[in-house]
């Protein structure tokens, strides 16, 4: 029998291998600074905050979750100063293909023959509480569906289903943006980030949010002197399970052949991923695409 749970975190990481590399893809920066954008600051986010259209910049940081809302207001501003969401959009997928070759030579040519059952799985499953994959899975398709770009697309409404599922989760226990970048030092190797506060850091906390979070986190028993106890380590990998569990019915949608087709394409250029994301933003950034599997809770 599947392990559906188990194949979903594998498919999980391979949608972050595929799609992490875009937010600091140079090419697409350089179409984006062509938009009028200054320097091409903020496409880390841009690219993923344009398909929610003119929402407010609250309700956008609300879909983001775990990024300072300063951060996610100042980079709309810039861009709406300066350009449209669609054109940002119009930018991102004609970055797509070439990277992929830059990348992984061949593999957007190799991902064509599994687009239509991951468009399957993406239009399997509800929208509900689900903003970041509505938002993306209401995009208008490629007219090639049988594509590299097509099946990129795909993937990264896959992605932002198990990212909207995860942060459903988080807001259901009651955790702030600055805690859920805590937690996810439980996921990533210390010795390569050197601080648990690393990640909550780089999504815009200053030293008073951080320490409000460390607060926060211990009156909830899941931290102790500024640091994840042995019950937040379990609370961080448990949650991760479950939204293994919450995404998995769109796999099952996309076939367990097909799912396992997608993951063996992928997983391959898994360290060319890394290195790309390593030479564009620096070392640490993308801490999801830096564990080649999810580890389980006790």
């Amino acid at each position: 029998m599947t392990d559906w749970e188990a194949l979903s975190a594998r498919a999980g990481i391979a949608c972050h291998d595929l799609v992490g590399w875009m937010m600091w893809d140079r090419r697409a920066i350089a179409g984006y600074e062509a938009l009028g954008v200054p320097d091409g600051t903020g496409w880390v986010v841009a690219w993923r905050l344009a398909s929610l259209g003119e929402v407010t910049p609250a309700v956008a940081a609300a879909a983001a979750y775990s990024i300072n809302p300063s951060i996610i207001t100042a980079v709309m501003n810039l861009y709406r100063g300066a350009t449209d969401t669609e054109s940002i959009l119009t930018v991102r997928d004609a970055a797509v293909e070439t990277g992929l070759a830059d990348i992984a030579p061949g593999l957007a040519d190799q991902l064509a023959e599994v687009a239509e059952p991951l468009w399957r799985g993406v239009d399997a499953v509800h929208l509900g509480a689900r903003p970041m994959f509505a938002a993306h899975r209401a995009r208008s398709r490629p007219a090639n569906i049988h594509s590299g770009l097509s099946a990129w697309l795909a993937a990264n409404c896959l992605r932002e289903l198990r990212g909207d599922n995860h942060w459903a989760l988080c807001a259901s226990e009651d955790l702030d943006d600055v805690e859920v970048g805590l937690l996810h030092s439980a996921m990533i190797d210390l010795e390569e980030y050197g601080t648990e506060e690393w990640i909550a850091r780089s999504r815009g906390n200053d030293d008073d949010a951080v320490a409000a979070g460390w607060a926060r986190l211990e009156a909830k028993g899941l931290a102790s002197d500024r640091a994840l106890n042995d019950e937040g380590r379990r609370f961080r990998l448990d949650l991760e399970a479950r939204t293994d569990t919450l995404t998995a019915p769109a796999w099952q949608a996309v076939g367990e052949q097909a799912t396992s087709t997608f993951c063996e394409l992928v997983e391959p250029h898994h360290d060319a991923f890394v290195a790309r994301i390593d030479a564009t933003a620096g070392p640490r950034w993308m801490p999801a695409v830096r564990v080649k599997t999810h580890p389980r809770p006790a």
